[in-house]
Order: C-alpha cells, then sequence, then structure tokens
C-alpha cells in the first residue's frame, strides 16, 4: 500500500507560535521605544522653558540612550528569532513536495526517485595544429 507524505503539524504549529510570539516582540518593544522618544521630547521642552536644569536634562540623556540602546539590541534578537522560526516553516514546508503517482490498471505507478543519468565516455576531439 502506497504511503504519502505527512506533515508534522504540531512542530509546524509550534514554529508558528514562535514566529508570532517574536513578532509581538518586536512590536512591543517598537511601542516601548516610541513612548521613550515621546517622554524625552518633552524633556527637552521642559529644559528650553527652563522648567530642568541643564545637569538635569543631561542625566536624561545617559539615561535615554542607555534605554535605546537597550530596545533596540531587544528588538534586533527578536527580529532575528523570527527569522529563523520563518525560515525553518518555509523548510519544512518546501519538504512536503507531492510525489507523483498514476493509477493504471496494473495498479499504482509512481513514487519512486527518478534515475540520474549516467555519463557516457567524453569524446575527445583531435585539435588542430596551429599555423606559426
Amino acid at each position: 500500500m502506497v504511503q504519502t507524505r505527512k506533515m508534522n503539524e504540531s512542530f509546524f504549529a509550534k514554529l508558528l507560535k514562535e514566529l508570532n510570539v517574536a513578532g509581538e516582540l518586536v512590536r512591543a518593544r517598537q511601542d516601548e521605544k516610541q513612548g521613550l522618544l515621546d517622554e524625552f521630547d518633552q524633556e527637552t521642552k521642559r529644559f528650553f522653558f527652563g522648567r530642568i536644569s541643564e545637569r538635569a536634562l543631561m542625566s536624561s540623556v545617559k539615561k535615554t540612550n542607555n534605554e535605546l540602546s537597550r530596545l533596540d539590541r531587544e528588538i534586533r534578537t527578536n527580529m532575528s528569532k523570527a527569522r529563523r522560526a520563518g525560515a525553518r516553516s518555509m523548510s519544512l514546508v518546501s519538504a512536503q513536495a507531492p510525489v507523483r503517482y498514476r493509477a493504471t490498471l496494473s495498479g499504482l505507478s509512481g513514487g519512486g526517485k527518478k534515475k540520474a543519468k549516467g555519463k557516457g565516455k567524453r569524446r575527445k576531439t583531435a585539435r588542430k595544429k596551429r599555423r606559426r
């Protein structure tokens, strides 16, 4: 009896879940970064109008830069995780190419691998002598 190829659905579901989680984390960190940038914009306005000192703004700059680099690092990490999960799921799906079968009067045919064409003897051609 002929068996068709079946995809491992639980593994595929796990890959999709991993991809989804990584995508959600990227979006969450982007929102967090936007909030941080808005907050710093408010601080610069407060400094411009003289409500906070330059020293306070300097400490805010340092804190904001550290936080921005942390968020960028997390975004890149989660993008990498999503890329890897996507590549694994694509390779799993690509491996599911159907095997061709045909129904004949004598039964089913097909399913075997194609025979590789053997390389025959290579003919050597005589080269013409060069005139000088």
